[in-house]
């Protein structure tokens, strides 16, 4: 079993792993030959400011008393340039948002496996083809174009004072090095200037995603090459920022980031570059039409250049009979569009021109995409073999071990020799075919594995047989229900990723459940509980994201209740007569304390916080001495099932209190009563189907070394409780929030640890916050198991199974089409999915080790006597 373990995380690695082959992979290409306007650019020189974290409505609107936030910049609005907003794309970052302004090109996503610092490919820039470059920002920005943060918003959040003032300083500092490059040039009309943002920021401080607050930044341009301002009387827009701007009669023109790469190029007259995919948005242009048509001809042709490098990469590496162009753009029709908009140009039909080389615009990008995805259908059939095969392989498994245990396997047949001879055969093929096509080595990963998948799935063809016979003894109306059922749960997990609510539907299916069964007739009391509580857990799905509007006072509501349930645990203690009842007892009053501990750290770290005195000192030792001992004090309690669990609940939430912003802080209490009732409901649904069942959970205790012969058939009723286990993982992830959104966490959650910007660290401490509701259904889970007398090799290997399966479904949900922000989303469900099933073996063993392992003191071993 050890060895299946170690191939199954080595197989779902490589699942994992293939995502980056089919979706994150570079888009970039070198080897174009230079493009540029052979006419006099209307500058010289170019300055380009970018507000970090700069939002489009804090710099556009109007401030408490009335007055221009940005005065000098309102002034250029309405008297000497152009204005609109710049529409960036995710990720919202610092790095992606500076190489679109400046490289004219998105985010290359292959940059998602080495980090947002640095481009893990060369690129050509504006400052690559410009003959002198000054510039002055942020280091970690700045470096990634020598080689040829936003803080304000993160501390204060957007909405803050601080943050608005800061609009102010900036305003004037632009002033300031405006008039300054004006009169050190004599004001000689060839400067212009750009100012823009690379991303915006959410209200509660955060950035990375697709939020409009996010992705709509400010863009004002002025100076030599632009356009004056043009009065309007309507304008058609589908927000309401004109009329709350009182921009109303000033031309708005939105622009896509990249586009501002050609416009600065255009303007001072140097090749566009290499890999810019931004169109010239001409209208911003202030010169001849000649000019701006010249100017779109070259934006088509270095945009061109790209596409035909990319075409013949691809077709010099794929077989001719192999090997399909992109029909809507062949050579001819190239030679075609290129021939006539030039004619046209000399024709002086301008217009026609413009229109003609957008159309090419289009075409070469539809193209480049075309070819960036070429081999996405051809790896992605490989890698659902794979998945197939392996859940496949997983499932007979199981169905082996369950016939062997009921006593019906048969005499294995050797299998033939044929069998394996026909995989190496094809094996040998797949490699050939790999080879001879120059593919890289990833590429024989994800072919050739299926092959040794599929070959052991063959290989137990008599247990396919015996299954399939065994399928048919069952009434087909049962066996219809049955899928039908488990196909539906598959679903609704699934559209959980989307749909928060769906959570919700399934917690309310589950406390119907009762109801159908015989538990509700055997034990009201269990029932009324699983009600309570799963209808309780229903609720937090339907509430807002965390942190949106924190509120402190929950979290100190959320303490008092878990105090309150310590006190009851407590006086039952007291009134028990155990040999070690002292220690226990101790150790819970202590979990109390650190429990108040949390709640004074919280308090008076948010009360210092308003009063900007920063994070006290002994506030943050106190904070980080408490997360360290919630791994270590349920080590301490006993191995008893009740007592394990509880201890383990109480360290869990004081450090959990630590983290909570709202009403979240709830939620892992709720989750865990809804956990010990699970455990109690499985017991009795256990006792209806074998009789021979009399173990009582109080008299339960978690062992390091469980006794196999203790463990049991199984029933179908099994996979209703691997379902269970799934279901309460995706709740305890999207329960208070939507982990495949960056936007979705609130840097106030980490502000009793620290408050100085430090990703790794909060993303650390965050990622613990949300695997705090999951360890704590893993243990339970390890109840589960033992109250229920069930192998965990069978029970987690259905799970693995659901797991896939859903892994499966968001495969080919992923999107290479639509928006940006559908696209990311679509990635990052199969990323926490296959996360999710690679994770899962890794905190299964931390469970274990929570809910089996008891530290001895002073070397003596101690046992807890029930």
């Amino acid at each position: 079993m050890l060895l299946f373990f170690i191939l199954g995380l080595l197989v779902h690695f490589v699942f994992f792993g293939s995502i980056f082959d089919i979706y994150f992979t570079s888009p970039l290409v070198h080897g174009m030959t230079p493009q540029f306007t052979p006419l006099p650019p209307p500058a010289k020189r170019l300055v380009l400011f970018v507000a970090d974290g700069l939002r489009a409505d804090t710099l556009y609107e109007f401030d408490e008393n009335g007055n221009p936030r940005a005065p000098f910049i309102r002034n250029i609005i309405m008297h000497e340039g152009s204005w609109g907003i710049s529409h960036t794309r995710v990720p919202t970052e610092s790095r992606p948002g500076h190489v679109a302004l400046i490289a004219g090109f998105y985010e290359d996503v292959s940059a998602v496996a080495k980090g947002w610092k640095e481009n893990p490919v060369g690129f050509d820039s504006l400052i690559n083809e410009s003959k002198y470059t000054w510039s002055w920002g942020s280091p970690d920005i700045l470096t990634m174009f020598a080689k040829g943060i936003d803080t304000n918003g993160h501390a204060h959040r957007p909405t803050s004072r601080e943050y608005k003032d800061n609009v102010k300083v900036v305003d004037d500092g632009i002033k300031e090095i405006v008039s300054m490059l004006e009169h050190f040039y004599g004001n000689d009309g060839k400067t212009a200037f750009i100012f823009t943002s690379d991303h915006g920021m959410t209200d509660w401080g955060f950035h990375g995603a697709g939020h409009p607050s996010e992705t709509l930044t400010p863009f004002v341009s002025w100076g030599a090459g632009i356009k004056y301002p043009q009065k309007v009387s309507a304008q058609k827009f589908d927000d309401a920022f004109l009329k709350e701007w009182k921009l109303e009669n000033w031309k708005r023109q939105d622009i896509h980031q990249a586009d501002v790469a050609p416009l600065m190029a255009s303007l001072i007259g140097v090749p566009f570059p290499l890999n810019s995919v931004g169109i010239l948005p001409i209208d911003y242009l202030n010169n001849t039409d000649l000019f701006k048509a010249e100017s779109m001809f070259t934006n088509a042709m270095q945009i061109l250049e790209q596409f035909k490098v990319k075409m013949t990469q691809k077709k010099e590496v794929t077989l001719p009979f192999f090997f399909t162009p992109f029909k809507l753009l062949s050579e001819s029709k190239q030679l075609n569009i290129v021939r006539k908009a030039r004619s046209y140009i000399k024709q002086r039909k301008y217009d026609e021109a413009v229109s003609l080389c957008k159309e090419l615009i289009h075409l070469a990008l539809k193209g480049l995409s075309y070819y960036h995805t070429y081999d996405r259908f051809f790896l992605g059939i490989n890698v659902v073999l794979g998945f197939v095969g392996w859940t496949s392989y997983a499932s007979l498994l199981i169905i082996k071990s369950h016939s062997i245990t009921r006593g019906v396997s048969k005499e294995v047949k050797k299998p033939s020799h044929l069998l394996p001879c026909s995989f190496i055969a094809i094996s040998v093929l797949v490699a050939f075919f790999l080879l001879i096509q120059d593919c890289p080595w990833t590429y024989y990963v994800y072919c050739l594995l299926p092959v040794p998948i599929w070959y052991a799935v063959l290989r137990e063809f008599q247990v396919i047989q015996d299954f399939v016979l065994s399928l048919l003894t069952f009434p087909p109306s049962q066996l219809v229900g049955y899928l039908f059922i488990f196909t539906l749960g598959i679903e609704v997990l699934v559209l959980s990723f989307f749909y928060r609510y769906m959570l919700t539907a399934g917690l309310i299916a589950f406390a119907c459940w009762p109801f159908i069964t015989q538990l509700w007739t055997r034990a009201k009391s269990i029932s009324l509980s699983w009600i309570f509580f799963s209808l309780l857990l229903a609720v937090f799905p339907l509430m807002p994201v965390v942190g949106r509007k924190p509120d402190i006072f929950l979290v100190m509501g959320a303490g008092l209740l878990v105090l309150l349930l310590s006190l009851c645990v407590v006086t039952s203690l007291i009134k028990r007569k155990d040999r070690f009842i002292n220690e226990e007892l101790l150790l819970h009053l202590f979990q109390m304390l650190s429990i108040v501990l949390s709640m004074c750290v919280v308090y008076t770290t948010h009360d210092s916080l308003l009063k900007k005195q920063g994070l006290p000192l002994l506030n943050q030792i106190i904070s980080w001495i408490t997360l360290a001992s919630s791994f270590v004090l349920p080590l301490l309690s006993p191995t008893s099932l009740f007592e394990r669990l509880f201890s383990i609940l109480l360290s869990s939430m004081s450090a959990y209190l630590l983290l909570s912003t709202g009403y979240e802080a709830l939620f892992p209490l709720v989750l865990s009563c809804l956990m010990f009732v699970w455990i109690r409901v499985e017991q009795e649904t256990l006792q209806q189907l074998s009789v021979s069942y009399k173990q009582k959970a109080t008299s339960l205790q978690f062992t390091y070394s469980p006794d196999i012969t203790q463990f049991r058939q199984l029933y179908l009723d099994d996979i209703r409780r691997a379902f269970f286990l799934v279901f309460f993982l995706v709740t305890a992830f999207f329960g208070t929030g939507n982990i495949a959104s960056v936007n979705s966490f609130d840097l106030a959650s980490v502000y009793c640890f620290l408050t100085v910007f430090s990703p790794f660290m909060m993303g650390a401490l965050m990622m613990w916050k949300i695997l705090i509701p999951f360890v704590l259904v893993m243990c339970a889970f390890e109840a589960v198991q033992l109250t229920t007398q069930l192998s965990s090799k069978s029970l987690f290997l259905m799970v693995l199974i659901i797991s896939d399966i859903m892994a499966l479904h968001f495969f080919f949900l992923v999107k290479d089409y639509g928006s940006w922000l559908d696209i990311g989303t679509s990635i990052s469900h199969y990323v926490i999915v296959m996360s999710l099933t690679i994770v899962l073996v890794f905190l299964n063993g931390l469970a274990h080790l929570l809910t089996t392992k008891k530290l001895r003191l002073c070397g003596k071993p101690k046992s807890h006597l029930i």
